[in-house]
């Protein structure tokens, strides 16, 4: 997704605060490496695992990319995984990027699964393997804590995660979320297959940490869809879009 003085993905203090706040799955993968891919449901996902695998991890944390509609490979969070580890390396952290099915990594690896087109695809299947992959990483690596960190469609993933499988994350951080995927389709062709995060907000475990952050001039994702998104898991289920009121929060 194009957008206009988003948010950076670098190392910041929400994100610090998630960290430190206080079903066996059929596998997919031809081999079980649990470092450079997954199994989810039926399909095998892409990762790249950074920090230190000989002590048992307090926390994990999960990136998620962007629907990337430029056509780029999915490999701009690595770098941003690899940093997370290093710099919170004395805290125990393993950091994982992990690439959203049906996308490439640039490196002649791809995740099972279809991207649509890179448009309408925030699909139960879709949402539901990296679901499944994030589960299985956890069963494996046994974290204390799972903090998974969503960018653009990533958390619109991440948020639809929320409600779908809502103890499979300790924390959430929504960067630039469409979160309100009817507002955020106005003047637009319409998406029939994605699931609506709205929709799974208020199924959302109250426990679970959840921090959204969108630029104020973001002119793609703006922040009243986060807001609105945040608005419906603190007060229950969905009653009111930002559609539905015919305006949008400043």
């Amino acid at each position: 997704m194009a957008r206009r003085n988003a948010p950076s993905l670098q190392l910041c203090p929400a994100y610090t605060a998630l960290v430190f706040a206080g079903n066996v799955l059929a596998g997919a993968c031809e081999s079980k490496d649990v470092e450079t891919k997954v199994s989810g449901n039926r399909e095998c996902i892409v990762i790249r695992r950074y920090g230190d695998v000989s002590i048992a991890p307090k926390a994990m944390l999960v990136w998620l990319h962007g629907d990337l509609s430029s056509g780029d490979p999915a490999n701009y969070h690595f770098q941003i995984a690899a940093n997370a580890a290093r710099q919170f390396s004395a805290n125990q952290v393993l950091s994982f990027a992990l690439v959203r099915p049906g996308y490439a990594d640039g490196s002649r690896h791809s995740s099972g699964g279809n991207r649509y087109g890179r448009s309408d695809l925030y699909t139960m299947d879709n949402v539901g393997e990296v679901g499944a992959a994030i589960e299985h990483l956890r069963q494996h690596y046994k974290p204390d804590r799972v903090i998974i960190i969503g960018h653009s469609g990533g958390a619109a993933t991440a948020a639809i995660l929320l409600g779908m499988e809502p103890v499979l994350a300790d924390g959430v951080l929504l960067v630039s979320c469409p979160c309100d995927l009817a507002a955020w389709r106005i003047g637009r062709r319409p998406w029939s297959r994605s699931e609506e995060p709205m929709r799974w907000a208020g199924k959302a475990r109250p426990s679970t940490k959840v921090i959204a952050v969108t630029g104020s001039r973001d002119d793609n994702t703006s922040p009243a869809l986060a807001k609105a998104f945040y608005r419906a898991r603190q007060c229950g289920p969905r009653r009111r879009s930002v559609r539905d009121r015919g305006r949008r929060d400043s």
